[in-house]
């Protein structure tokens, strides 16, 4: 069975994420990885944050961005005003990729339906889009991150932002432009569910 047919019969979270766990429609990602990253699904969640593909230590794990790029992920938030514990996080990918080469066209093909799933499920008022891999995913062609990020779109029902992915922030580092765009982005973010924008 498929699983855009196996997610869209998921009516929960819980049952989505088993259903995922399950799954074995990419054989060569099935057969590497320890673990199934489905993803942090707080209650209630109004952001939803979409990364690309789990790395070794989320393969390890089970959950997303708990590396260097999660933690410079966590610090942007927190400059933001905002928690983890609060925002849901996913990526589009739900296996670790060997040697953690960019997800391929028919991983993203049979992953998207998980993903588009959990955004009806989790239902955020915004999501943020981290990187190429993300990007491409919600607005379904290539985008130019430098050339869409710092701004709204209008999205399925709610707000869409897209920005760099925090390994792009690790490769410039601290001073780097990445960095400082996510940080603003993410504050346009916090701003919105705040009502203060």
């Amino acid at each position: 069975m498929s699983s855009a047919v196996v997610a869209s019969a998921c009516s929960t979270l819980s049952e989505l994420v088993l259903a995922a766990q399950a799954c074995t429609a990419c054989a060569d990602l099935a057969s590497t990885r320890n673990r199934v990253v489905v993803g942090h699904h707080p209650q209630r969640a109004s952001l939803l944050v979409v990364g690309e593909a789990p790395g070794a230590l989320e393969d390890e794990t089970g959950e997303p961005f708990v590396g260097k790029s999660g933690q410079l992920l966590d610090s942007v938030f927190e400059s933001a005003g905002l928690t983890r514990a609060t925002i849901a996080i996913t990526s589009v990918v739900k296996c670790r990729p060997p040697k953690n080469r960019n997800p391929l066209a028919g991983e993203i093909a049979h992953c998207s339906p998980w993903l588009d799933r959990q955004v009806e499920l989790i239902n955020p008022q915004v999501v943020v889009a981290l990187g190429s891999i993300a990007t491409k995913w919600a607005l379904g062609k290539t985008s130019k991150i430098g050339q869409t990020r710092g701004r709204f779109i209008d999205w399925r029902s709610r707000q869409l932002m897209v920005t760099y992915h925090p390994s792009a922030a690790l490769r410039f580092g601290p001073n780097g432009m990445p960095l400082a765009a996510m940080r603003e982005d993410f504050a346009l973010v916090a701003s919105l569910l705040k009502g203060t924008r």
